[in-house]
């Protein structure tokens, strides 16, 4: 394998290709007329641009990175994460063009992408489940008798479904046939797919992943859980590994199902197997069958470079390691800093990155793909960088997060640093006590904005500083001829 191509983006596309150069492996970017100064762009070895802006017209058209695979001599794609990465029939294509797909097979993807053959593929291993049923629901009579068979609140959810569309929960029956009706609607709209299944709602969960590697010679590892339960609109905000409720034999019991959630669908790759916890117990959710967004935690605990891991097993390597070899080494957690104002529902807040320093230091990582003066691009996720700190225990990786934004300086537009600020401060998280509605119970917009205002009036009073400097420096020379540069006001004492 000499040359990889990353069909992605962003953060993540330079995330590959710095793994991939360690490896001594060729990239090749791909890009969208909206994303020409963008720096995956310009760190790639190749770079082909694809599409105008809209991703149906560059990042999703599957043929045309086919077609740049051929034309370059590309060995394999890497899909990151989002737009093809879970795309069966992408996977499919690239797989008869002769080109290695990154990731598992097209029938692994298939099977774990749809909610109810997943459930089926691994009812044999008795994975625990959440009580529902296991086959799409159409007729609504029916389904309002499953539903009181299960018992309220019920959760009805796209069998194709993602990211919270295509669910509704139901805490009464007279509400029954009106949230069915919404949600098949927008799981239609949404993944072209109406099918919805009904199950019994957890009202105080807990969101706990399990990442898995496995390679084509039948070897299956767990490398331990990541915490997600801090999230908006059903979509992950700040996560940590490990969780800081599990105990050893809760967590092997979680990794020993998510092997088997693997096995069941002959997974080969990186993946992610997600679980509901709710008071000791734990019911299987879904497998997302790629990279995480938040699998830089991992492999601050473990050690392990994933995306080496996922190219080394697309090529016929063994695992280098066993489950025996494995084991947690401190704490860390992710902020995924976002172009959202969280005063005012998490909105979309894009715009032009006026001021964009980042933080340093022992334990602080940041993926990003920005630099200051660049625009968010509104084609996509508004998502700026993700950023990651680490420390011997929880508490330390919890102070260098709180250090680390505090040093992270993002002017031009409102971003989720205040929220991750907040959360950090919150004594639900700080003592491990919290579930995924830990917003609606905890965050107070209000506070947010009073500490943005703050920052602000700071950021304002260093810039001002800055100009007045500038403006009041002359440059004077010396007896000897050399330059000396003052300002005015020492002139004048002068």
């Amino acid at each position: 394998m000499k040359k990889i191509l990353i069909a992605n983006r962003g953060e993540i596309a330079l995330r590959v290709m710095r793994s991939a150069k360690e490896m001594g492996i060729k990239t090749v970017a791909v890009y969208s007329e909206a994303d020409r100064a963008a720096l995956h762009v310009r760190y790639a070895d190749e770079a082909v641009l694809i599409g105008p802006p809209p991703s149906n017209q560059s990042y999703l058209d599957g043929d045309k990175i086919i077609q740049v695979c051929k034309q370059l001599g590309v060995d394999a794609i890497h899909p990151g994460y989002g737009f093809l990465s879970e795309n069966a029939g992408f996977a499919r294509k690239v797989q008869e063009a002769g080109v290695i797909f990154i990731g598992p097979s097209s029938q692994a993807i298939e099977i774990m992408g749809d909610k109810l053959s997943a459930k089926a593929a691994v009812k044999k291993y008795n994975i625990p489940m959440v009580p529902g049923t296991d086959q799409a629901m159409t007729d609504i009579v029916e389904a309002k008798r499953t539903a009181q068979t299960i018992g309220y609140p019920i959760l009805i959810k796209a069998s194709a479904g993602g990211g919270g569309k295509g669910m509704r929960i139901v805490h009464q029956e007279k509400d029954f046939e009106e949230q069915m009706q919404l949600a098949v609607n927008e799981a239609t709209s949404a993944f072209g797919n109406g099918a919805v299944f009904i199950e019994k709602y957890v009202e105080s969960p807990r969101h706990i992943e399990i990442q898995i590697l496995a390679d084509t010679h039948g070897n299956i590892v767990y490398l331990f859980e990541r915490e997600c339960s801090v999230q908006r609109r059903h979509q992950k905000v700040i996560e940590e590994a490990p969780s800081a409720v599990l105990t050893p034999d809760l967590r092997k019991k979680m990794g020993e199902s998510a092997v088997d959630v693997a096995r069941a669908c002959n997974y080969t790759g990186a993946g992610t197997v997600e679980f509901l916890y709710d008071k000791g117990n734990f019911y299987f959710l879904e497998m997302n069958t790629r990279l995480q967004v938040e699998h830089p935690v991992t492999e601050f605990i473990t050690g392990i470079d994933l995306v080496k891991e996922q190219i080394k097993i697309a090529r016929g390597e063994k695992l280098s390691f066993s489950q025996d070899d494995l084991s947690i080494n401190g704490h860390a957690i992710e902020l995924r800093v976002y172009a959202e104002d969280p005063a005012n529902n998490f909105l979309p807040n894009i715009g032009k990155l006026k001021m964009y320093k980042l933080p340093q230091g022992i334990g602080v990582r940041v993926d990003d793909a920005y630099e200051q003066a660049m625009d968010i691009p509104i084609h996509y996720d508004p998502m700026i960088a993700k950023l990651i700190t680490y420390g011997k225990d929880r508490s330390e990786a919890i102070a260098r997060m709180k250090r680390a934004i505090d040093e992270y300086r993002i002017l031009g537009i409102e971003t989720t640093l205040s929220f991750g600020k907040f959360v950090m401060d919150s004594e639900a998280f700080v003592s491990g006590n919290y579930n995924t509605h830990f917003v609606q119970n905890y965050f107070h917009p209000e506070q947010i904005k009073e500490d943005s205002d703050e920052d602000l009036q700071q950021i304002a009073a260093i810039v001002a500083a800055n100009i007045f400097e500038n403006i009041n420096q002359k440059t004077l020379f010396s007896e000897n001829g050399q330059k000396q540069v003052v300002s005015n006001w020492r002139k004048n004492r002068l």
